[in-house]
């Protein structure tokens, strides 16, 4: 669904930065002048309403009103933004709408929740589940945060009783949590003028009553109003005292509290609120209530409105109950906003028709343009290469479909103990169903949610669901039916009725919603998060949104989706990294080499293994992470040993086969590091790696250039990801996040400036430097400035390429006036292009790299990409045809 605003014309292309404390408003603001002379049109900056204190990364807001103080606050925000209106370019901002930060007192609403409960005026902010099945836990919330069993921590003093002014609250070491006003009786006794049951008196309301709220919390203020006047000196501190000495006591003024204190390992069971995956500290939001939504937007849409903002990109919008209207309402309230949806698309899938979007954030592009630089060719070697050092041959299918059970049994068992209930209670109200077993239904649910190829489907009560989402649901239930032929059929087919609203009754529509919340979190955990730190046949090919049983995307599959994108979401993002990506592009790049050299590669590999046997202590590590390691080195060399230690610290910890985040196993992770370290330091093994380097470098090198150049030219909006204008050959979070030298990059962005049609020789003369990939980005990004009818709402033109080497070439014409050449599987060009040709359009083209004149017809390769690996055609302004109707109405 295609967007026409007029701002779309203004917008070229973006560039993310990463703020944090360290790097903050005002360093942004003095990158700003370097981005307006790369071709920068709007930076794109991470969330960066008031967070948690230190975050790293602005996820885990806490109040949505301030903006964030560690970055600068109000004042650093207004000199960034006059800092880009005095350089003329735009600000792009991410939003977290699915959930917030429960840091304690900063996070105001969660406290007032944890305060008052059911009564709180923010009840209903949050998706909590005040009447569940366990009885233990009604009206309450679980807390899991100690690090013991309650009654051992309790006993041994660490639950202490304190006070804030005259508001009462329990610390155990960092945490703290408010006690209910309620409550003080129990503590305040028959003293202090018998305040204590007047406090007891303090009305229960429920979420919806906000009146009732409101009274309750202006009585509350009078009474401790009161408190404090009345307070004797010492008198409070004395009866505190008297209660942390008495662990019966404490006891039982915790046990009436609206949150009930428990062991850590209770959360992935017990826990009643829906969380951010599996992150206890982020609570998820229930913004598909209005008011929650003008809560949580009231800047973000203030900023839209007065110019600050010019788009925003949207977190994790399949955590939220409907993802629909809540786009529909955001761009209600912002109908001139780029809207971009950070989505991962399942293989074939599209962006629901019907979002009012511009579109995704472009990890489905990611894969795809990776998937030209990978040789179809090596698949089948390179999977008897992995088979053979790891012993291990099992599909990335079945890797997955095993990761989703673990996680659904050791992360996610409260989501599933929630959605279990649910269907329990959808059963017992059908005299049909009722003599189906939790046990039966539970297994129904877990196996439907293994087997959904997609992360979610988007079903409305009271709407029909749509072809996509009806396949998508027959495929998981058909899938379950074979791997799990006991269950019952009619079973399957009545869960397959609920969950596409064919069958109607109570709860029903309620299980839906929760199933579709439920599978996001499942396949995010299970895939990503899991699956993708265990399958290690090519891991180029292992990221966010990402097939790993794919192996390679020809031309014409590029081809006919790049069509597709610029007839039906021309400004969608376009990324090659992000934050969120398992590795750089570049990394990715160089590995997607290993394709075209399987042979070389399993000799290097085993003689590797056979180096570094000595380093293994006890069968320790295994051959999985050993392979995973070689395959990380080569991608990202030169790299240090504390990233690389980290890095595969946090790798097998994610795979949960032999260590986890849960449950860390010492052992293992002491022969892992031993390990490590040493092959980081044995002279025979670098020298081997560094002997097999040079031609998987010289070739990666290419292939960064060529996929950063698809990235900057095709239908889309482009998004540079902080630093990677250079070479960039950063890992996983948080490695991707490490300080960028902006300076050193302006320098070099001069001295490039001031080389003219030299530039592409001297950069790629000097390519470990980085020089190559400045190039192109900032000639690719120049020209869209300046000719930004051709890739505004521009056609999108497949080019022939015929000869001998043609399936190594892809072209494309934009706009009529904008030509890209590129190779891929450049290791197998052997002695050139030979008589390889590209057909130019009619015209005269000058090459935007190397200032090189060609004329429209049959272009050699061997002439055109001589000097420089890619080439950017620009055809002269006489030549260039007259606008179509489109692009006149699209505002170019």
């Amino acid at each position: 669904m295609a967007i026409d605003r007029s701002m779309g014309a203004q917008l070229r292309a973006t560039y993310r930065i990463q703020l944090n404390p360290d790097f903050g408003f005002d360093a942004a603001a003095g990158v700003v002048p370097y981005l307006q002379r790369l071709g920068i049109s709007h930076l794109y900056c991470s969330p960066y309403l008031q967070a948690a204190p230190g975050s790293r990364h602005g996820y885990d807001v806490v109040d949505h009103s301030r903006v964030n103080a560690e970055l600068g606050g109000e004042e650093g925000l207004e000199r960034l933004r006059a800092t880009l209106a005095e350089h003329g370019l735009g600000q792009v901002l991410d939003v977290v709408p699915n959930h917030m930060a429960i840091a304690g007192r900063r996070s105001r609403w969660w406290w007032d929740v944890l305060e008052n409960g059911p009564s709180s005026r923010f009840a209903s902010y949050f998706d909590v589940a005040w009447d569940p099945p366990e009885r233990k836990l009604r009206n309450t919330i679980l807390m899991p945060v100690l690090g013991d069993h309650y009654g051992r921590v309790l006993e041994a003093g660490q639950i202490r009783l304190d006070r804030q002014d005259v508001w009462l609250l329990v610390r155990y070491y960092e945490h703290e949590v408010p006690i209910d006003p309620r409550t003080y009786d129990l503590v305040l006794g028959d003293g202090f003028d018998g305040l204590g049951m007047r406090f007891a008196g303090l009305p229960v309301v429920s979420p919806e009553d906000r009146a009732g709220a409101l009274r309750r919390y202006l009585e509350t203020e009078v009474l401790i109003t009161r408190l404090r006047r009345q307070e004797a000196e010492g008198e409070l501190d004395a009866r505190i005292m008297l209660i942390n000495h008495d662990p019966d006591r404490l006891d039982a003024l915790l046990e009436r509290q609206n949150y009930r204190l428990a062991r850590w390992q209770t959360a992935g069971f017990e826990l009643d609120y829906r969380r951010f995956f599996d992150i206890n500290s982020l609570a998820a939001l229930r913004v598909e209530d209005p008011e929650v939504f003008a809560d949580t937007h009231v800047r973000v849409l203030e900023w839209l409105r007065d110019g600050t903002l010019d788009g925003v990109r949207i977190d994790h919008p399949d955590g939220l109950r409907d993802p629909l209207g809540y786009l529909e309402r955001l761009r209600r309230a912002a109908p001139d906003a780029w809207i971009v949806v950070e989505k991962v698309l399942g293989r074939g899938e599209e962006l629901p028709e019907a979002w009012p979007v511009d579109g995704s954030t472009g990890y489905d592009f990611l894969n795809r343009v990776l998937g030209l630089l990978v040789d179809p060719a090596g698949e089948w070697p390179l999977t008897e290469v992995y088979a053979r050092f790891c012993d291990e041959c099992e599909e990335f299918g079945e890797v997955a479909h095993r990761a989703k059970h673990q996680v659904m049994r050791e992360l996610l068992a409260s989501d599933l103990s929630r959605l279990v209930g649910l269907f329990v209670r959808v059963c017992e109200g059908n005299r049909r169903y009722r003599d189906y077993t939790r046990h039966e239904l539970a297994e129904c649910l877990r196996e439907a949610i293994a087997c959904l190829p997609v992360y979610r489907t988007y079903v409305r009560p009271g709407e029909p669901a749509s072809a996509a989402d009806r396949a998508q649901v027959e495929t998981a239930l058909a899938e379950a039916r074979r791997r799990r032929p006991h269950l019952d059929p009619e079973l399957v087919g009545i869960l397959g009725r609920i969950l596409l609203q064919d069958e109607e009754g109570e709860h029903t529509a309620e299980l839906a919603a929760r199933f579709q919340q439920t599978s996001g979190p499942v396949a995010a955990k299970g895939v990503e998060d899991t699956a993708l730190y265990r399958h290690h046949r090519l891991v180029a090919l292992n990221d966010v949104g990402g097939s790993p049983d794919r192996f390679g995307v020809s031309p014409a599959e590029f081809h006919s989706a790049c069509a597709r994108a610029a007839a039906r979401r021309p400004r969608a993002m376009l990324t090659t990294s992000s934050h969120d990506t398992k590795r750089s592009e570049d990394v990715r790049a160089r590995l997607a080499v290993l394709s075209e050299m399987p042979e070389a590669w399993a000799i290097a590999a085993g003689r590797w293994a056979a180096i570094n046997e000595r380093h293994r202590c006890d069968g320790m590590p295994d051959r999985s992470i050993e392979y995973l390691l070689y395959q990380t080195l080569v991608g990202a060399w030169p790299i240090s040993s504390d990233r690389v230690l980290a890095y595969v610290e946090k790798a097998a910890r994610e795979a949960k086969t032999h260590t986890s985040w849960l449950a860390p196993e010492p052992d293992y992770e002491r022969a892992l590091h031993a390990f490590t370290s040493a092959v980081m330091s044995d002279p025979e093994f670098l020298a081997e790696l560094e002997a097999f380097l040079p031609p998987v470098v010289e070739a990666g090198w290419v292939n960064a250039v060529a996929m950063k150049l698809l990235c900057l030219t095709a239908p889309g909006v482009p998004d540079v990801y902080q630093g990677t204008e250079l070479w960039d050959l950063s890992l996983v979070d948080p490695d991707n996040r490490r300080p960028v030298d902006f300076a050193a990059r302006a320098r070099m962005l001069e001295e490039l400036d001031g080389l003219g049609d030299r530039a592409a020789e001297v950069a790629w003369a000097r390519r470990d430097e980085g020089l190559p990939k400045l190039l192109v980005v900032t000639r690719a990004l120049r020209l869209r400035a300046a000719r930004p009818r051709l890739f505004a709402a521009g056609a999108y033109e497949p080019l022939p390429v015929r000869g001998v080497r043609a399936g190594h070439a892809l072209a494309f014409c934009r706009g009529g006036g904008a030509v890209t050449i590129v190779p891929r599987l450049v290791l197998g060009l052997g002695g050139g292009w030979g008589e390889t040709t590209v057909e130019l359009p009619p015209g005269a083209w000058v090459d935007r790299f190397t200032g090189r004149s060609l004329p429209g017809g049959p272009a050699p390769l061997a002439v055109v990409l001589d000097v420089f690996p890619v080439a950017l055609l620009e055809r002269k302004e006489d030549d260039l045809p007259p606008l179509t109707p489109r692009q006149v109405r699209g505002g170019v």
